[in-house]
């Protein structure tokens, strides 16, 4: 299962047209609230200049990224947690995603009108984020009544659960999200069925309208999303040009999807080969045998060893042939934790 970004924000602050420059992928974006009723799906490739380096020393038939799924969720307002402007129905989808692109308007304009009338990114930021939590009370006060009817039995592990219950309600009505609780992993998996929408991590992008994109500022990812559109529209080649000649390395949008992978806590390692090179993704950590899984099941099960080369040092190497003769292919078990940028092959049983 791809995992998948949520884009959520008020109406009229970019998410649409954000999510349409993203993934090529049409979607209606309309000046006015609520014209995106069910949430769109679009697959997204996640850039990386190793995975072409790679394919020109091994040269396959077959050159594949990696993705992310983006969601282009409508547009939330106050009151969404009770259900203003279909914001339960909004929220559910939110809650289907891993993590969350939070936009943020900071362009004026007059032809694109704002649901408050006023434009004022901190506010509008504060409104979705006191929606999200609300939503998460309403969820976790639920869940809390439940555990403490179960705790009159005197059972020490339900009583543990009525006290992370307790702590996570308590942190909510003092405007702390979940994912800042600091949470064990234990913990984590304990609240995981509920997939509460302040437990997701979270990225803001600021959308302006004077500045090129990619830039931070504070806790936003700055992004002028109407000038990343234009780039989009480019043909390729000349998509590079443009990034250049406004003084950018590469796209906002590019950055924006690194970030989301970042986010989300993952790792890409590679397989080469005459008929294929290819990205992978899995969570930072990961151990060769869980690496192999991504590919096939069997690789897991059966796994023996894996064979693993940084790609800096096959690009150098400019074949494996070489790279075996001069030593850089080393053997690694089933304890071995998987490293970015890692070209791995996988032997297993049969």
């Amino acid at each position: 299962m791809a995992l998948s970004v949520g884009i959520v924000g008020l109406p009229n602050v970019g998410k649409s047209t954000l999510f349409n420059t993203l993934t090529r992928k049409q979607v209606e974006a309309s000046n006015y609230p609520f014209c995106t009723i069910d949430p769109n799906i679009g697959v997204v490739k996640v850039p990386d200049e190793r995975l072409n380096k790679i394919a020109q020393i091994s040269q396959p038939k077959e050159i594949i990224p990696t993705f992310i799924e983006f969601y282009d969720i409508a547009g939330l307002v106050k009151g969404a947690n009770k259900g203003e402007g279909l914001g339960n129905q909004f929220l559910s989808h939110v809650r289907e995603c891993d993590a969350i692109c939070e936009v943020v308007r900071d362009f004026k304009s007059t032809d694109i009108i704002h649901v408050d009338g006023r434009i004022n990114p901190e506010e509008d930021k504060e409104i979705i984020d006191t929606e999200l939590m609300l939503a998460d009370f309403s969820t976790v006060e639920k869940r809390l009544e439940k555990e403490k009817k179960g705790a009159k039995s005197g059972d020490k592990k339900i009583q543990a659960k009525v006290e992370l219950w307790q702590k996570i309600k308590d942190n909510l009505e003092e405007g702390v999200p979940v994912r800042k609780l600091g949470l064990s992993q234990e913990e984590k998996e304990e609240i995981k069925e509920l997939n509460l929408l302040t437990a997701k991590p979270i990225l803001y992008v600021l959308n302006v309208d004077d500045t090129p994109g990619g830039e931070e500022k504070n806790h936003f990812l700055k992004l002028n999303i109407k000038q990343e559109q234009e780039i989009a529209s480019l043909p390729a080649e000349e998509q590079a040009e443009y990034i250049r000649e406004l003084g950018l390395e590469q796209s906002g949008l590019d950055k924006l999807i690194e970030a989301c992978y970042e986010l989300l806590g993952l790792i890409t390692f590679f397989t080469t080969g005459k008929d294929e090179t290819r990205a992978w993704t899995v969570k930072k950590g990961a151990t060769a045998p869980v690496a192999a899984g991504k590919i096939h099941t069997d690789l897991q099960v059966g796994f023996i060893r894996a064979e693993v080369i940084n790609w800096q040092d096959f690009i150098k190497a400019g074949s494996e042939a070489t790279a075996r003769e001069q030593g850089l292919i080393r053997t690694e078990g089933k304890d071995y934790i998987v490293q970015d940028g890692d070209i791995c092959h996988f032997l297993h049983s049969k």
